[in-house]
């Protein structure tokens, strides 16, 4: 009987260790190209759909100069897969084949800096009037394989905060041209999904990728109309100093200074509306002082520039905000 158990176990044993090669054989690979899934290698055979660039691949089997795949397609539209985190939005899996060309691998030479040389062309390709369509979702996906396929590579991060930063920006896109856009109050709007920025941070703390990426998650927090009130510019003002004195180091952080001197000088003149001078004149020392430190701390950044000018109108006592005339 012990025999017997023995002998099972052994045979199980044999079994899983000649399973594990199969395991380890199959290989993910990234397509730097369109390309046509047929049902069998044969270009003649039966077409089961398209992949764009950056679809990722499963590889199941080689035969001459074909390969045999599985491939998530997910969408012609956002959500990509990258970025779906509900099971029941992944789009379809196509198994099939393809022409083996156009395909990075794990273990492709300069893998990391070919999908990331393909991801900057789409992104340049989406940037053109008439350039081709989809290219911002091709550059979406490619940024984000970078990172799934190589995570430890230096473009690792930067390719994952750019796949957050297009998501982002499409939807922002739409989410401004939605009449809720004009709320006052941010929680009546709709958002953008914070979870790929948050992913960024999550992955990469203490670089100016993570930096880059909180910056983005203001614009959530952000009114649609101040409605001429000094509760939305004084919220957000707040923000944007916050933002700066914690990550002085960040690209953005020049840019937070200078929002929040705006809004600061914005509230010179929307106290006024609200007779609080003693308010307004606080507002206008806060303002002076931001704009100071941008000009002197920042002072290579464009925003510095920009800072200087909003120095100079402050000092001439010139509205910065409203309808006034002088």
């Amino acid at each position: 009987m012990v025999a017997r158990d023995f002998a099972r176990c052994l045979f199980a044993t044999v079994l899983f260790t000649a399973a594990v090669p199969a395991l380890r054989a199959a290989e993910r690979g990234v397509l730097v190209r369109e390309a046509v899934i047929y049902l069998s290698p044969d270009a003649t055979s039966n077409k089961l759909g398209e992949a764009g660039r950056g679809r990722e691949m499963i590889l199941l089997e080689r035969s001459r100069n074909w390969l045999h795949v599985e491939a998530l397609l997910g969408f012609a539209q956002t959500p990509d897969p990258a970025f779906v985190y509900d099971e029941d939005l992944q789009g379809k899996t196509v198994t099939g084949w393809i022409l083996d060309t156009g395909m990075v691998w794990a273990s492709t030479p300069n893998g990391d800096r070919i999908l990331y040389g393909a991801a900057v062309d789409a992104e340049d390709e989406a940037s053109r009037r008439h350039g081709r369509r989809g290219a911002d979702q091709d550059a979406l996906r490619l940024y984000r394989r970078v990172y799934d396929l190589f995570p430890e590579s230096p473009l690792a991060g930067e390719g994952l905060y750019r796949a957050a930063d297009i998501k982002w920006q499409i939807e922002k896109a739409d989410v401004m041209t939605r009449p809720s856009a004009r709320e006052k109050d941010a929680y009546l709007r709709g958002g953008m999904d914070e979870e790929p920025m948050k992913y960024v941070m999550k992955k990469f703390p203490g670089t100016k990728w993570a930096d880059l990426a909180a910056f983005h998650l203001i614009d959530n927090k952000l009114c649609g109309d101040w409605q001429g009130s000094s509760k939305c510019p004084d919220k957000e003002a707040e923000l944007y100093e916050k933002y700066a004195k914690e990550r002085p180091q960040s690209p953005s952080a020049p840019e937070a200074l200078y929002w929040a001197a705006y809004r600061r000088s914005a509230l010179v003149e929307i106290y006024k509306t609200e007779e609080q001078g003693k308010k307004s004149e606080e507002s206008k020392s806060r303002a002076l002082a931001l704009t100071q430190q941008l000009v002197s701390q920042y002072a290579q950044s464009d925003w510095s520039a920009r800072g200087q000018m909003l120095l100079y109108l402050l000092q001439q006592g010139v509205p910065t905000y409203g309808n006034a005339i002088q």
